[in-house]
């Protein structure tokens, strides 16, 4: 007879496919990022996407390990050197419109103590040589989903006093909880859910503000927004037509700025996991848009390689706004993953921005998208800056204020 673990396990698996990615009969699926501890997950999914008339899955496995053997004994010279078939196989999916599931469950610790220089070079080197995928993501080219999976690693970061088989067992928990999965209908839950976070993401488009004013605790910061911005949340359309969320769970409602008109200091509240290293602290100053200062409590190197990966990686691509009261935060918990983090606290990207966030975006070019204050860059990197003591404030055209969120907490009712 099946646990309850082991059933709730298959809960979530089948919503990750019915509801994350939302998979249609024909369509291919490709699993990314799962590690070998997340075998019956990926066997789950794999039925799952079988039942709802997948064609072919198949997985893309992580071994991170392989990183930190490299970083031990790899030559020094060798940290841009990229498999290409760690492009091919995602990319040949996104220009079919299959669907691809990613699982985020990485060590935040990975490459704790490694060389800033060559964690910068690694870090960009993956991001240059995924861009032409990458690029498929922002423009919704296919059904995409990321949701995340416990391990001992990440499980001892969260709950270090606990044993490792007990750590794991108490993340596996919370991620249920936070994804709905124990509610009487899992489905039925989401899609209350995602009708109450679009109906948010609707009003706001409607107010078409110029600009966003945050004001908290090291926090003094006015973000221009483009004229024609979309917010959005969790339910896209891909462009074959298929609807799907991004992101489980999510709690966010976000849109693009104008990548010429940020002023002002922000203050991160959460920690940043930069692909296995630890940003903490991090007080960023922009002017006329760009990042001119920015510095952290802990991995300020680490920061300044990927502010400096390319021109746009010193501005901003998503603004993002979440509840102080969202399950995720209320839980407590530093997860120090970005999945789970973003969706506990307001954040902010730096980097690309999203197509799908400005009318009519997704036929733009690059340049007629960068023209209307879309930010272009190889990097797309979430910080979170919300907290409660966060208070925002929409400005109109003629400059009028009106409250968005006091306390934390959203200010308008819908």
């Amino acid at each position: 007879m099946a646990t309850k673990f082991q059933k709730d396990l298959q809960k979530y698996a089948e919503l990750a496919v019915r509801v994350g990615v939302n998979l249609q009969p024909g369509q291919r699926l490709l699993v990314r990022g799962a590690s070998f501890e997340h075998e019956a997950l990926v066997h789950h999914i794999a039925e799952s996407a079988y039942k709802a008339g997948a064609r072919l899955v198949d997985v893309f496995w992580a071994n991170e390990q392989m990183d930190r053997i490299r970083f031990a004994h790899a030559p020094r010279d060798s940290f841009n050197e990229f498999p290409k078939w760690k492009l091919l196989g995602p990319l040949e999916y996104a220009e079919r419109g299959d669907a691809i599931l990613s699982i985020s469950a990485a060590d935040p610790d990975l490459l704790a103590g490694q060389d800033p220089e060559l964690v910068g070079i690694y870090q960009n080197t993956i991001w240059k040589e995924m861009a032409p995928f990458l690029k498929h993501g922002t423009s919704n080219s296919m059904n995409w989903c990321v949701i995340a999976a416990s391990r001992d690693v990440w499980a001892k970061r969260i709950f270090p006093k606990m044993e490792t088989e007990k750590a794991i067992a108490k993340l596996w928990k919370t991620i249920f909880q936070m994804c709905r999965v124990d509610a009487n209908d899992p489905v039925a839950a989401w899609q209350e859910h995602i009708r109450n976070l679009l109906t948010r993401s609707k009003y706001l488009s409607q107010k078409q503000y110029a600009a966003l004013k945050y004001t908290a605790p090291g926090t003094d910061l006015t973000l221009g927004l483009p004229k024609g911005h979309k917010w959005a949340s969790a339910r896209e359309m891909s462009k074959n037509g298929i609807e799907f969320t991004a992101n489980i769970p999510t709690e966010e409602t976000f849109t693009m700025g104008d990548r010429n008109r940020a002023d002002g200091v922000v203050t991160s509240t959460k920690t940043l996991n930069y692909g296995g290293t630890l940003i903490e602290g991090m007080v960023v100053r922009f002017e006329n848009g760009r990042a001119v200062e920015a510095h952290a409590k802990k991995g300020e190197a680490v920061l300044r390689k990927m502010i400096a990966t390319d021109e746009g990686a010193a501005r901003l691509g998503e603004i993002a706004l979440v509840p102080n009261s969202s399950p995720i935060s209320k839980s407590g918990l530093m997860f120090h993953n970005t999945l789970y983090d973003e969706n506990a606290s307001c954040h902010l990207a730096l980097g690309r921005a999203y197509k799908f966030n400005y009318v009519g975006g997704l036929e733009l070019t690059d340049e007629e998208f960068a023209a209307v204050g879309g930010n272009q860059s190889l990097i797309h990197v979430d910080f979170m800056i919300g907290s409660g003591e966060m208070n925002i404030d929409g400005i109109s055209d003629d400059g009028r204020a009106e409250p968005v969120m006091r306390k934390g907490e959203w200010a308008f009712s819908v």
